[in-house]
């Protein structure tokens, strides 16, 4: 059974393309079940775990690899501390990259020297610069902590009217109310966390295609350890911020808003847990599925399972709308027209 049609169908694969019509040769590989796009982790940093160790070329491989192994066969990476080498591209048993280069970050807005630290008068060029250089996209940091201001709105708009003059896309990493607003008033590609993001907003979004990428996994992880520290107007600030999350991702999706699944955490290969939480947040099983796979595939310009498209597909013993813990368990990953496991 094919998803998101609810389809049974068959296909078989020429080279690193799906075909409806039969191959001459072919061998079955997989009878049954249920067959999805590959999935998709839309915001995920392999490369590094921590702010100690240096991105590296191991580190990144041995990430790309536990996301393929889980089903996870497209990968954004909304801000990176170097650019992704091009030996990626060119291995077949990787993933394929959305890249949004190196973190773009002005003075006091994120940990210095990870990403790339650039004047905010020097930031436009930069954004430029780095969605060139990438797959496209540009990754702002557009405000850090809670009690201090965002980048300004009149910045971030250059940006945006910069790179989408050169054909780019511009993701933006904000957590208070002020940087999402900024964000969305920009007009901004993609929302990154959006953790206190004004709900009055959400239409404007939904109207200008601005996607949501909440990753709610990582905030939901180290929700009870908040709850459990001293209070403090930063504690507060953030357990207000994550109360809000849930009914906003639903008030989005139900807006029409593209609502993506990222888990911007360690191990990678957990984009599962992502979904679980979409579905708690009240989309709707499939809705929550698609943003793992065929929506996100679609936003980042790949076709689904399509005469012609990309042989990127992950088949399933059971319905993973009606479980989606049985998505961390695929039986048969096909990446590129070659079988993984």
């Amino acid at each position: 059974m094919a998803l998101p049609e609810r389809e049974e169908r068959s296909f078989w694969i020429d080279g690193d393309r799906l075909r409806t019509e039969p191959v001459p040769g072919a061998d079955l590989v997989v009878d049954g079940g249920w067959l999805l796009p590959g999935l998709v982790d839309a915001h995920t940093h392999p490369g590094t775990e921590s702010l100690e160790d240096p991105f590296g070329d191991e580190t990144l491989r041995r990430h790309l690899t536990d996301h393929r192994d889980a089903g996870v066969l497209l990968v954004r990476t909304p801000g990176s501390a170097a650019r992704i080498p091009a030996w990626v591209d060119e291995d077949p048993a990787m993933p394929r990259v959305r890249s949004a280069g190196r973190w773009l970050a002005t003075p006091g807005r994120f940990f210095p020297g990870l990403g790339r630290d650039v004047s905010e008068s020097g930031l436009v060029r930069a954004a430029v610069e780095e969605a060139q250089a990438s797959s496209g996209w540009c990754k702002v940091i557009g405000d850090w902590k809670h009690n201090e201001p965002a980048l300004p709105l009149e910045i971030l708009t250059a940006v945006v009217q910069a790179v989408h003059a050169v054909g780019g896309r511009v993701a933006v990493h904000c957590q208070t109310s002020e940087g999402s607003r900024n964000a969305v008033v920009a007009g901004v590609d993609s929302l990154e966390h959006g953790m206190h993001l004004d709900p009055g907003l959400i239409d404007r979004m939904a109207a200008q295609g601005t996607a949501f990428v909440p990753t709610l996994s990582v905030f939901g992880a180290g929700a009870e350890s908040k709850r459990a520290a001293e209070p403090s107007a930063a504690r507060d600030w953030w357990l207000a911020g994550w109360e809000a999350m849930l009914p906003n991702v639903r008030a989005a999706h139900e807006a029409g808003v593209t609502v993506l699944a990222g888990t911007d955490s360690f191990p990678c290969g957990t984009v599962a847990s992502e979904v679980e939480w979409l579905v708690r947040a009240g989309l709707p099983a499939e809705a929550a599925l698609g943003a793992a796979s065929w929506s996100a595939r679609s936003w980042l310009g790949l076709p689904g399972l399509v005469d012609g498209g990309p042989a990127d597909l992950v088949a399933y013993e059971t319905d993973p709308t009606l479980d989606a813990s049985a998505l961390a368990h695929p039986s048969r990953v096909i990446l590129r027209g070659r079988v993984i496991a």
